[in-house]
């Protein structure tokens, strides 16, 4: 326990931090989940199109409040767009609805 009032205080923000950062990480893994899902069920590419930007939008804010690093968000993002785009590459080449690209 801490001895000073500051340190009390401290203590107390980082335990409201802590929360806060685990919630934005479990809705990015969430939202991570979903697009692949979405790409192994052979969801529409708009769908697809759709899931990554919403996973994209909240791995740059995870990254801009100090959840995630910058960096790793960068990644995670590119290794996604990879995904959807040999997606959107096995859809066109198996003559599906890639037109929409």
């Amino acid at each position: 326990m801490p001895n000073k009032r500051s340190a009390e205080k401290r203590l107390r923000q980082s335990l409201k931090r802590r929360q806060r950062n685990l919630l934005i990480k479990a809705d990015l893994r969430i939202r991570v989940k979903q697009l692949e899902r979405a790409i192994k069920n052979g969801e529409p590419l708009e769908k697809v199109h759709e899931l990554y930007n919403l996973a994209a939008k909240r791995l740059e804010m995870a990254a801009s409040k100090g959840v995630i690093h910058r960096n790793k968000a960068a990644r995670k993002k590119s290794r996604l767009m990879a995904k959807v785009n040999a997606y959107a590459a096995s859809l066109a080449q198996a003559g599906g609805s890639a037109e929409e690209a």
